[in-house]
């Protein structure tokens, strides 16, 4: 097997657990290449030849996965995704193990299923994601724990959060699957995984192969609004899906282009956008293939 072997070495806290995965899956009979890049020296031809490999390892947070895998969206080549990040809610949501040994079994058993994913449009960018994009509050907790990730890690969210009880209000324009709404609240969010950190799901359904995205408008005035529904994805996880509230409107759709007056803050899949609303949102169906666990199979497979 050819093995390539993705590693951003800004990500998570440099434990080195990508070369005990390396370590686990050096055999005779496999040809691995591994290529780093940090932060400052990013890797904009480290996939070129990608074609010519049997299966590519993404080592990273989140954002470094989802950067992997839209470049190698609709190309049928096989991702394992390798959770070194501060946040690896990506494998949360696959059911992936989080020890070295065990995800190279991974490769042992090449167990693949094909996924969709998100693609967000803004100043002239275009990036992809797997777990969630959009504009607004949950922007603002992105960029405000970005400091703090290597420090508290998945904490450095709540932190953040904490930290900003009144964010900006503003009125959207949306137009969803080419129809007009309008709403007015603290942020507009897409998502296509929807469990973040601690298990916690953004809406009661994970639905992340059936050719649609989560629209998650939250309405409320402030972040206090939204604690009856932080309480009601806790009770989720015991499998009581009590509903979110008046605060949070979800829908579904494919395509979705936002709006908002005053202009808010963009993310997408924990990376702070650097840029403001307007942004273009789309599905993109079945466009990636993981390597994944049997769990996963199990939980997902139709």
């Amino acid at each position: 097997m050819k093995i390539l072997i993705l590693h951003n070495q800004s990500s998570g806290y440099g434990d080195g657990a990508i070369y005990d995965f390396m370590r686990s899956i050096s055999k005779p009979q496999n040809d691995i290449t591994l290529r780093c890049f940090d932060k400052d020296h990013p890797r904009p031809d480290k996939l070129a030849d990608a074609q010519e490999y049997d299966v590519v390892v993404a080592s990273g947070g989140d954002g470094t996965i989802a950067r992997v895998g839209y470049e190698l969206r609709n190309t049928g080549i096989p991702l394992l995704p390798f959770p070194s990040g501060t946040s690896n809610a990506l494998a949360t949501n696959l059911f992936s193990p989080d020890e070295p040994h065990a995800i190279a079994k991974l490769l042992d058993d090449m167990r693949t299923l094909d996924f969709d994913m998100g693609e967000i449009t803004f100043a002239g960018q275009t990036h992809g994601f797997f777990l969630v994009a959009g504009c607004g509050y949950d922007a603002t907790i992105m960029k405000a724990a970005e400091e703090n990730k290597q420090l508290l890690g998945p904490m450095a969210y709540f932190q953040a959060a904490f930290l900003n009880p009144n964010p900006q209000k503003s009125h959207f324009t949306l137009e969803v699957d080419g129809e007009p709404r309008e709403a007015d609240g603290l942020s507009v969010m897409v998502a296509n995984f929807s469990k973040m950190q601690y298990d916690i799901a953004l809406t009661h359904d994970n639905q992340p192969r059936d050719g649609m995205l989560d629209l998650i408008i939250l309405k409320t005035d402030n972040a206090f609004g939204l604690i009856p529904t932080f309480m009601a994805t806790i009770l989720d996880r015991n499998g009581g899906y009590p509903d979110r509230g008046d605060t949070v409107e979800i829908l579904s759709c494919k395509s979705l282009k936002v709006s908002a007056e005053p202009p808010l803050q963009l993310q997408y899949d924990g990376e702070p956008g650097n840029a403001a609303t307007p942004f273009e949102a789309r599905l993109l169906p079945l466009a990636a293939r993981f390597v994944v666990s049997e769990a996963c199979v199990e939980h997902y497979e139709e």
